[in-house]
């Protein structure tokens, strides 16, 4: 009873011991991470972004979208039978950064890919409500008339070659090449339309 009263007593002491609780609590949780292989080992099959679908999501970004959609489905019921299967660790690896989020003012879209046509989401982008009568979703018909921007995408590819994504040095130097001719809109549906489409969703 004397030590704790006199750590309660104790201002310094006090603070010391709470350092170390939340100090241990804390290496208790986040060290077995890197040691636990599903977090950091790619889902079978996952490929990093090509070139359209790296230039899809750095758009995605800068368009704010994440400010609206999460990209985790959490492993609750009222999750998985609304987006199919819950999100695993294995299929972020090469998201640079993590778009999970906490806000959903409109769906979550980790397993929105392969859900609707290329058109669908042409649609939907340059006007929302053509598709969904009642979205309240903002419109982007610049993007369809935007050409994409290839000047970078050699850096940005080299980049995360640095940071562990496995692209060969053909991909890099192919890269301009592929974005030749392609829009803003071509992109962001590229980069939608991978999402989510490692794991087996249930429609």
């Amino acid at each position: 009873m004397a030590m704790q009263e006199k750590t309660e007593t104790n201002v310094v002491l006090l603070i010391v011991f709470a350092l170390i609780v939340v100090l241990w609590g804390g290496l208790a949780q986040i060290v077995p991470l890197f040691f636990q292989h599903s977090t950091t080992e790619p889902v079978a099959g996952l490929e990093p972004y090509t070139p359209l679908q790296l230039s899809g999501r750095d758009i995605y970004i800068r368009e704010g979208c994440v400010g609206c959609h999460s990209q985790m489905v959490r492993p609750f019921r009222a999750e998985t039978e609304r987006y199919g299967h819950y999100s695993v660790a294995g299929e972020f690896i090469y998201d640079r950064p993590f778009l999970w989020g906490s806000k959903r003012t409109g769906p979550d879209l980790h397993r929105v890919g392969g859900r609707y046509s290329d058109d669908w989401h042409r649609v939907h982008l340059t006007n929302p409500r053509d598709v969904v009568p009642e979205s309240i979703m903002p419109s982007y018909p610049w993007l369809a008339e935007t050409p994409l921007d290839s000047s970078d995408i050699q850096d940005k590819m080299r980049t995360l070659v640095k940071l562990g994504h496995p692209y060969t040095d053909e991909q890099i130097n192919n890269a301009s090449a592929e974005l030749e001719g392609k829009t803003e809109l071509d992109a962001v549906v590229a980069y939608l339309q991978s999402l989510g489409t490692h794991v087996k969703v249930r429609r």
